[in-house]
Protein backbone atom coordinates (compact mmCIF):
# COMPACT_ATOMS: atom_id res chain seq x y z
CA UNK A 1 0.00 0.00 0.00
CA UNK A 2 2.95 2.26 -0.03
CA UNK A 3 3.18 4.77 -2.06
CA UNK A 4 5.54 3.83 -5.18
CA UNK A 5 8.72 5.48 -6.77
CA UNK A 6 6.90 6.71 -9.08
CA UNK A 7 3.83 8.00 -7.56
CA UNK A 8 6.24 10.08 -5.23
CA UNK A 9 8.50 11.53 -7.59
CA UNK A 10 5.72 12.51 -9.71
CA UNK A 11 3.95 13.98 -6.79
CA UNK A 12 7.33 16.18 -5.83
CA UNK A 13 7.29 17.60 -9.42
CA UNK A 14 4.21 18.84 -9.76
CA UNK A 15 1.53 20.80 -7.55
CA UNK A 16 -1.81 20.39 -6.41
CA UNK A 17 -3.54 20.78 -9.03
CA UNK A 18 -2.27 18.92 -11.31
CA UNK A 19 -2.17 15.93 -8.37
CA UNK A 20 -6.01 16.75 -8.14
CA UNK A 21 -6.69 16.36 -11.74
CA UNK A 22 -4.14 12.90 -12.00
CA UNK A 23 -6.93 10.65 -11.13
CA UNK A 24 -9.36 11.91 -13.66
CA UNK A 25 -6.94 11.91 -16.52
CA UNK A 26 -5.96 8.38 -15.99
CA UNK A 27 -9.65 7.43 -15.70
CA UNK A 28 -9.90 9.06 -19.62
CA UNK A 29 -6.76 6.92 -20.47
CA UNK A 30 -8.85 4.06 -19.42
CA UNK A 31 -11.74 4.93 -21.38
CA UNK A 32 -9.71 5.14 -24.44
CA UNK A 33 -9.04 1.64 -24.42
CA UNK A 34 -12.54 1.25 -24.13
CA UNK A 35 -13.68 2.95 -26.98
CA UNK A 36 -10.53 1.52 -29.10
CA UNK A 37 -11.74 -2.29 -28.70
CA UNK A 38 -15.32 -1.25 -29.88
CA UNK A 39 -17.41 0.27 -27.24
CA UNK A 40 -17.44 3.52 -28.75
CA UNK A 41 -18.05 6.66 -26.90
CA UNK A 42 -17.04 10.37 -26.03
CA UNK A 43 -15.12 11.00 -23.17
CA UNK A 44 -15.41 14.55 -20.92
CA UNK A 45 -13.39 15.28 -17.56
CA UNK A 46 -14.34 17.70 -14.94
CA UNK A 47 -17.80 19.00 -15.89
CA UNK A 48 -19.49 22.04 -14.03
CA UNK A 49 -23.36 21.29 -14.41
CA UNK A 50 -25.45 24.01 -13.38
CA UNK A 51 -28.27 24.14 -10.97
CA UNK A 52 -31.10 25.73 -10.41
CA UNK A 53 -30.13 27.43 -7.09
CA UNK A 54 -27.14 29.57 -9.09
CA UNK A 55 -24.31 26.85 -7.68
CA UNK A 56 -23.05 24.11 -10.03
CA UNK A 57 -22.02 20.32 -9.20
CA UNK A 58 -18.74 18.79 -10.67
CA UNK A 59 -18.63 15.38 -12.00
CA UNK A 60 -14.85 14.35 -12.88
CA UNK A 61 -15.52 12.07 -15.98
CA UNK A 62 -18.33 11.29 -18.08
CA UNK A 63 -18.70 8.67 -21.14
CA UNK A 64 -21.16 9.07 -23.86
CA UNK A 65 -22.29 6.01 -25.17
CA UNK A 66 -25.18 4.50 -27.59
CA UNK A 67 -25.82 2.86 -23.98
CA UNK A 68 -26.18 5.81 -22.34
CA UNK A 69 -23.67 7.84 -20.36
CA UNK A 70 -21.34 6.63 -17.77
CA UNK A 71 -20.89 8.85 -14.93
CA UNK A 72 -17.28 8.11 -13.29
CA UNK A 73 -16.53 9.50 -9.65
CA UNK A 74 -12.63 9.56 -9.05
CA UNK A 75 -10.82 8.95 -6.11
CA UNK A 76 -7.13 9.05 -5.70
CA UNK A 77 -6.60 7.39 -2.26
CA UNK A 78 -4.55 4.80 -1.30
CA UNK A 79 -4.75 2.83 2.05
CA UNK A 80 -7.64 0.61 3.07
CA UNK A 81 -10.80 1.41 1.88
CA UNK A 82 -13.86 0.77 4.35
CA UNK A 83 -17.24 1.88 3.44
CA UNK A 84 -20.94 1.04 2.77
CA UNK A 85 -23.62 2.30 1.19
CA UNK A 86 -25.94 3.96 3.60
CA UNK A 87 -22.86 5.29 5.68
CA UNK A 88 -22.49 9.21 5.33
CA UNK A 89 -18.53 8.82 5.40
CA UNK A 90 -16.09 6.27 3.94
CA UNK A 91 -12.76 5.93 5.52
CA UNK A 92 -9.10 5.57 4.31
CA UNK A 93 -6.59 4.11 6.57
CA UNK A 94 -2.63 3.97 5.40
CA UNK A 95 0.27 1.86 6.08
CA UNK A 96 0.94 4.19 9.26
CA UNK A 97 -2.59 4.00 10.56
CA UNK A 98 -3.40 7.35 9.83
CA UNK A 99 -7.48 7.73 9.29
CA UNK A 100 -8.88 9.62 6.44
CA UNK A 101 -12.71 10.30 6.23
CA UNK A 102 -14.23 10.99 2.91
CA UNK A 103 -17.72 11.82 1.95
CA UNK A 104 -19.74 8.85 0.63
CA UNK A 105 -18.97 8.67 -3.21
CA UNK A 106 -22.10 6.65 -3.67
CA UNK A 107 -23.57 9.45 -2.61
CA UNK A 108 -22.06 11.72 -4.28
CA UNK A 109 -22.26 10.80 -7.44
CA UNK A 110 -25.88 9.84 -7.20
CA UNK A 111 -26.34 13.46 -6.04
CA UNK A 112 -24.14 14.32 -9.42
CA UNK A 113 -26.52 12.13 -11.57
CA UNK A 114 -29.70 13.24 -10.13
CA UNK A 115 -27.93 17.10 -11.40
CA UNK A 116 -27.12 15.92 -14.68
CA UNK A 117 -30.21 14.09 -15.36
CA UNK A 118 -32.26 17.48 -14.53
CA UNK A 119 -30.16 19.55 -16.77
CA UNK A 120 -30.04 17.16 -19.69
CA UNK A 121 -34.26 17.62 -19.65
CA UNK A 122 -34.66 14.02 -21.25
CA UNK A 123 -34.52 10.30 -20.48
CA UNK A 124 -30.64 8.94 -20.82
CA UNK A 125 -29.79 5.98 -18.73
CA UNK A 126 -27.09 7.50 -16.22
CA UNK A 127 -25.18 4.72 -15.11
CA UNK A 128 -23.02 5.19 -11.67
CA UNK A 129 -19.13 3.74 -11.35
CA UNK A 130 -16.88 4.59 -8.42
CA UNK A 131 -13.43 4.44 -9.34
CA UNK A 132 -10.56 4.11 -7.04
CA UNK A 133 -6.65 4.23 -7.48
CA UNK A 134 -4.87 1.25 -8.01
CA UNK A 135 -2.70 2.11 -5.12
CA UNK A 136 -5.88 1.60 -2.86
CA UNK A 137 -7.02 -1.59 -1.19
CA UNK A 138 -10.79 -2.31 -1.26
CA UNK A 139 -10.93 -3.84 2.09
CA UNK A 140 -14.91 -3.59 3.36
CA UNK A 141 -16.67 -1.69 0.10
CA UNK A 142 -20.17 -2.80 -2.03
CA UNK A 143 -18.02 -3.71 -5.38
CA UNK A 144 -21.04 -4.29 -6.74
CA UNK A 145 -25.11 -3.04 -6.56
CA UNK A 146 -27.58 -2.77 -8.67
CA UNK A 147 -27.44 0.76 -9.66
CA UNK A 148 -23.69 1.56 -9.24
CA UNK A 149 -20.29 -0.30 -9.45
CA UNK A 150 -17.68 0.33 -7.03
CA UNK A 151 -14.05 -0.25 -8.86
CA UNK A 152 -10.45 0.05 -8.86
CA UNK A 153 -9.17 1.79 -12.16
CA UNK A 154 -7.62 -1.09 -13.94
CA UNK A 155 -11.32 -2.69 -13.54
CA UNK A 156 -12.82 0.20 -16.08
CA UNK A 157 -12.95 -2.22 -19.07
CA UNK A 158 -13.89 -4.81 -17.68
CA UNK A 159 -16.65 -3.01 -15.91
CA UNK A 160 -18.14 -1.29 -19.00
CA UNK A 161 -17.71 -3.97 -21.34
CA UNK A 162 -20.09 -5.86 -18.67
CA UNK A 163 -22.41 -3.26 -18.56
CA UNK A 164 -22.27 -2.79 -22.10
CA UNK A 165 -23.08 -6.14 -23.16
CA UNK A 166 -26.56 -5.99 -20.82
CA UNK A 167 -27.83 -2.79 -21.81
CA UNK A 168 -29.45 -2.01 -25.56
CA UNK A 169 -28.96 0.66 -27.66
CA UNK A 170 -31.06 3.66 -26.41
CA UNK A 171 -29.44 6.29 -28.34
CA UNK A 172 -28.38 7.16 -32.48
CA UNK A 173 -24.75 7.94 -33.16
CA UNK A 174 -26.11 11.38 -33.55
CA UNK A 175 -27.62 11.62 -30.28
CA UNK A 176 -24.52 11.08 -28.60
CA UNK A 177 -22.81 13.47 -31.05
CA UNK A 178 -26.02 16.21 -29.85
CA UNK A 179 -25.25 15.27 -26.48
CA UNK A 180 -21.43 15.98 -26.73
CA UNK A 181 -21.72 19.08 -27.85
CA UNK A 182 -24.29 19.42 -25.50
CA UNK A 183 -22.34 19.31 -22.98
CA UNK A 184 -18.91 19.82 -23.71
CA UNK A 185 -19.18 23.73 -23.09
CA UNK A 186 -19.83 22.86 -19.16
CA UNK A 187 -16.02 21.78 -19.27
CA UNK A 188 -14.77 24.76 -20.68
CA UNK A 189 -15.81 27.01 -17.86
CA UNK A 190 -13.06 30.42 -16.33
CA UNK A 191 -11.81 30.29 -13.21
CA UNK A 192 -14.14 32.04 -11.52
CA UNK A 193 -16.92 29.70 -12.16
CA UNK A 194 -14.20 26.91 -10.37
CA UNK A 195 -13.48 29.73 -7.68
CA UNK A 196 -17.12 30.45 -6.97
CA UNK A 197 -18.19 26.71 -6.34
CA UNK A 198 -15.17 25.88 -4.14
CA UNK A 199 -16.66 28.94 -1.84
CA UNK A 200 -20.28 27.64 -2.26
CA UNK A 201 -19.31 24.46 -0.61
CA UNK A 202 -17.11 26.29 2.34
CA UNK A 203 -19.88 28.66 2.56
CA UNK A 204 -22.27 25.43 2.96
CA UNK A 205 -19.86 24.08 6.15
CA UNK A 206 -19.80 27.48 7.88
CA UNK A 207 -23.71 27.13 7.87
CA UNK A 208 -24.45 24.09 8.75
CA UNK A 209 -21.26 24.57 11.94
CA UNK A 210 -23.52 27.23 12.68
CA UNK A 211 -26.69 24.99 13.03
CA UNK A 212 -25.22 22.38 14.64
CA UNK A 213 -23.82 25.13 17.45
CA UNK A 214 -27.56 25.68 18.16
CA UNK A 215 -28.22 22.30 18.48
CA UNK A 216 -30.75 21.83 15.74
CA UNK A 217 -31.19 18.35 13.92
CA UNK A 218 -29.61 17.57 11.09
CA UNK A 219 -31.66 16.51 7.89
CA UNK A 220 -31.81 12.09 7.75
CA UNK A 221 -33.58 9.56 5.14
CA UNK A 222 -35.35 11.24 2.29
CA UNK A 223 -35.29 14.65 3.30
CA UNK A 224 -30.87 13.98 3.59
CA UNK A 225 -31.07 13.26 -0.22
CA UNK A 226 -33.31 16.09 -1.05
CA UNK A 227 -30.46 18.12 0.52
CA UNK A 228 -27.87 16.59 -0.82
CA UNK A 229 -29.00 17.84 -4.25
CA UNK A 230 -29.42 21.50 -2.93
CA UNK A 231 -25.87 21.18 -1.62
CA UNK A 232 -23.92 18.86 -3.60
CA UNK A 233 -20.28 17.35 -3.12
CA UNK A 234 -20.24 16.89 0.89
CA UNK A 235 -17.15 16.00 2.09
CA UNK A 236 -15.85 17.16 5.36
CA UNK A 237 -17.37 16.75 9.37
CA UNK A 238 -20.67 19.06 9.93
CA UNK A 239 -19.04 19.85 13.13
CA UNK A 240 -15.83 20.75 12.01
CA UNK A 241 -14.86 24.40 12.61
CA UNK A 242 -15.15 26.66 9.58
CA UNK A 243 -11.48 27.81 10.29
CA UNK A 244 -10.61 23.53 9.91
CA UNK A 245 -11.98 23.73 6.26
CA UNK A 246 -10.10 23.56 3.34
CA UNK A 247 -10.91 26.35 1.35
CA UNK A 248 -9.91 24.63 -1.67
CA UNK A 249 -11.51 21.34 -1.68
CA UNK A 250 -13.60 21.36 1.33
CA UNK A 251 -12.52 18.39 3.15
CA UNK A 252 -11.45 18.77 7.16
CA UNK A 253 -7.53 20.55 8.01
CA UNK A 254 -5.88 17.87 9.98
CA UNK A 255 -3.27 18.57 12.93
CA UNK A 256 -0.19 16.88 11.37
CA UNK A 257 3.66 17.09 12.45
CA UNK A 258 6.63 18.00 9.73
CA UNK A 259 9.14 14.20 9.59
CA UNK A 260 11.54 16.09 6.86
CA UNK A 261 12.99 18.77 5.16
CA UNK A 262 14.31 22.04 7.38
CA UNK A 263 10.35 22.43 9.22
CA UNK A 264 11.15 18.78 10.86
CA UNK A 265 9.25 18.46 14.10
CA UNK A 266 7.00 21.82 13.12
CA UNK A 267 3.13 21.04 13.61
CA UNK A 268 0.84 22.78 10.94
CA UNK A 269 -2.72 21.31 9.54
CA UNK A 270 -2.99 19.90 5.99
CA UNK A 271 -5.66 19.05 4.18
CA UNK A 272 -7.18 15.28 5.10
CA UNK A 273 -7.50 15.34 1.00
CA UNK A 274 -4.16 15.00 0.19
CA UNK A 275 -2.14 13.58 -1.97
CA UNK A 276 -5.38 14.93 -4.16
CA UNK A 277 -5.02 18.28 -2.46
CA UNK A 278 -1.92 19.87 -1.02
CA UNK A 279 -3.53 22.97 0.89
CA UNK A 280 -1.44 23.39 4.47
CA UNK A 281 -2.46 25.97 6.85
CA UNK A 282 0.25 27.25 9.56
CA UNK A 283 -0.65 26.44 13.34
Amino acid sequence: MAKSLIDSVLDSIFDEKWAGRRGEKLTERELKWVSLFGRKGKTLRNLYIPKENGQTSEIDVIYITQKGIFVFESKNYSGWIYGDEKSLYWTAVLPNRQKNRFYNPIMQNRTHIMCLGLYLEKEVPLISIIVFSERCELKKVPEQLDNVCVIKRDKIYYTVKSIWDKLPDVLSENEVEDLFALLKPLTDVDESVKALHIRNIRGKYESRSNVDSAGQQRVSGDSQQKELIRNDDTSADKSVPPSLICPRCGKELILRTSGKGSNIGKQFYGCSGFPKCRFIQQV
